[in-house]
């Protein structure tokens, strides 16, 4: 079990955002995490990297207690995480994002290969500056900077957030490849649909809890999450077709 998650708790001064949620990331999986603006999703993930304190748990990645530990040690510990917005240096060029998402890595030219090989039009754009890329190669090139250091588990915030349906698809089939390349994945997403095409297993937070949690096929046949994330309303909570 690469990540696991016990009974973590964290807030923002006397607001909790996270209400005890429990869950793991085995080695190899994709896994969803799926809920609405407010649920605690991004709380959580902050509470992992160590940009939020938990307040109580314990959060294990790789067997080993990383609880409260600052971001920069998250990193070596190989856990990297996209944030939502993309959050790129707008400023600097392409291959300067990449070059400083691989600060740490002794192979980072060889790194960077593989991310072109993986993103070609990050390569077509190397010595473009970052802000002026499309929203979606922006995302291409948040995604490819968090390759840059060799994550064992990567953490995706909101990847298809402002994403044109095209660039989500390619982005969302970007995703599944990376079981290929040995990388783990921690999904929160709102789109639903495309997220329990692509993963394993999927949660469902609201509310700062976990409410649900199975393989993705079978949650997207669950009643509750057909009609609260996947717009489908001709069942009944009993998970039964209602009456004509």
């Amino acid at each position: 079990m690469l990540l696991q998650v016990k009974n973590l708790r964290c807030g923002y001064g006397s607001l909790e955002a996270v209400r005890g949620a429990s869950l793991h990331v085995c080695t190899g999986e994709i896994v969803g995490l799926l809920g609405a603006n407010g649920a605690g999703k991004t709380s959580l993930l902050k509470a992992l990297v160590g940009l939020l304190l938990p307040w109580s748990g314990e959060v294990r990645i790789a067997g080993r207690e990383t609880s409260g530990q600052p971001a920069w040690r998250c990193v070596s510990n190989s856990t990297v995480l996209v944030p939502e917005g993309k959050m790129i240096f707008a400023e600097m060029s392409v291959r300067e994002n990449l070059l400083v998402g691989g600060y740490h890595n002794p192979d980072r030219r060889m790194q960077m290969e593989l991310v072109f090989e993986r993103f070609p039009r990050l390569r077509e754009r190397q010595g473009q500056v970052a802000g002026t890329l499309s929203g979606g190669e922006q995302q291409m090139l948040a995604i490819g900077r968090a390759l840059m250091a060799r994550p064992m588990l990567l953490l995706l915030d909101e990847p298809s957030m402002g994403l044109a349906p095209l660039m989500v698809k390619e982005v969302f089939a970007e995703i599944f490849r990376m079981k290929d390349a040995g990388v783990t994945v921690l999904l929160v997403e709102q789109n639903a649909t495309a997220t329990l095409k692509v993963a394993d297993r999927a949660y469902v937070m609201e509310t700062g809890e976990i409410v649900l949690e199975g393989d993705a096929g079978d949650l997207a046949h669950h009643p509750l999450v057909k009609r609260a994330y996947l717009g489908q309303r001709d069942e009944d909570d009993s998970g039964q077709p209602r009456q004509k």
